[in-house]
């Protein structure tokens, strides 16, 4: 299994590798900002960054907005068939067309972030898919440890809404899911390189009585926590009581979606999940991988120019990931027998009580 697992990797990364070397340009230039890039082009992209974090990101706080940035870019993106007639994929329909599939059931809460971004896009003078995803890069990298994603630029205006059902939702089956994923063009892997943004995410409409409530105990940290905490042992509700979407959490205000549950425990993908506990490289580097995939879906990449060099960079994550307070390696629902698991400390003190992310 450790061989499919390498396996797997390198195909995330040879996946990606037309894409990224597609990009390489000759000269760097310096913009009049004082900033440098590889590609004149993208000189204008730097007041947009620093646009984005004044208006948007509350002076690059890795808060609801950054986390529903990156989740509205997904929601976005994942409107698209390799077989065609499900939407234009990273086209920025979400947000263009938010009217129409901030209805979906899939889009539930999603209204937060277009409201917020509308007036901010509206200024920036971007195409629609160029700022969802632009918007989604920074925002990643206001989180201690997150990764700087790939930014091409160049995306036509969307024409049309996507259409309803492209969005997996936390009570689809594991079949389901990944037969979603499937037909955008990811394999089991990539989809669970994908769920490392979880562990920045919250969950505001699954019980609409605690918002923003985080997967994981850091939620303004991109590490492999979520990874560890999805497995342990639930023991309660973080409200009232559970709600369609959402099993047993181990720690309490922290909420852990039937979906992940699922997604750590079959043998399609337990072994992928658990390979990226305590694995920080391995995690963010086959999610910027899938994501640089993710958010071309659609688009003609020849057309797109490689703006990569104007996205931020994170606060480096130090490390390790612990167990939290009062669990421990007893506490764990391994589900892939192939790997050992981790040896990991556990923090000192009682258990704690996570908080909802900033902002909410």
């Amino acid at each position: 299994m450790a061989f499919a697992r390498l396996s797997a990797i390198i195909a995330l990364a040879f996946g990606a590798s037309q894409l990224v070397s597609a990009a390489v340009v000759q000269r760097s230039t310096t913009c009049p900002s004082g900033q440098t890039t590889a590609n004149a082009t993208c000189c204008q992209l730097f007041p947009i960054v620093d646009l984005l974090q004044t208006q948007l990101f509350d002076g690059g706080e890795c808060g609801e907005e950054a986390h529903s940035a990156l989740r509205l870019a997904f929601h976005d993106a994942i409107g698209f068939s390799t077989s065609g007639g499900k939407g234009g994929g990273a086209d920025g329909s979400i947000l263009a067309f938010n009217k129409t599939e901030n209805a979906f059931h899939a889009n539930a809460g999603i209204d937060d972030i277009t409201d917020r971004q509308f007036p901010v896009f509206l200024q920036s003078g971007l195409s629609a898919g160029d700022f969802v995803h632009l918007a989604a890069a920074v925002a990643v990298t206001n989180c201690v440890g997150g990764p700087s994603l790939k930014f091409f630029f160049g995306r036509p205006p969307p024409v049309a809404p996507a259409p309803d059902l492209t969005v997996p939702e936390p009570t689809d089956s594991v079949t389901s899911i990944l037969a979603r994923f499937d037909d955008a063009g990811f394999s089991p892997a990539e989809a669970i390189a994908l769920l490392a943004s979880h562990t920045i995410a919250a969950a505001d409409q699954v019980d609409p009585s605690i918002p923003g409530t985080p997967f994981d105990s850091t939620v303004t940290t991109f590490d492999s926590q979520v990874f560890l905490e999805v497995l342990l042992k639930g023991k309660s509700f973080p409200g009232a009581t559970g709600q369609p979407g959402e099993v047993l959490s181990p720690l309490a205000g922290e909420m852990r979606l039937q979906s992940d549950s699922r997604l750590s425990q079959v043998s399609r993908t337990a072994c992928f999940w658990q390979a990226f506990i305590n694995q920080q490289s391995l995690m963010t580097g086959a999610f910027k991988v899938v994501m640089a995939k993710m958010q071309v879906l659609g688009q003609n990449t020849k057309l797109l120019t490689d703006c990569s060099d104007v996205i931020p960079t994170s606060k480096p994550f130090t490390g390790p990931i612990k167990y939290p307070a009062s669990f421990s390696q007893s506490d764990v629902q391994q589900a892939c027998s192939q790997l050992p698991f981790p040896s990991l400390s556990t923090v000192s003190g009682p258990a704690p009580t996570v908080s909802p992310v900033p902002g909410s």
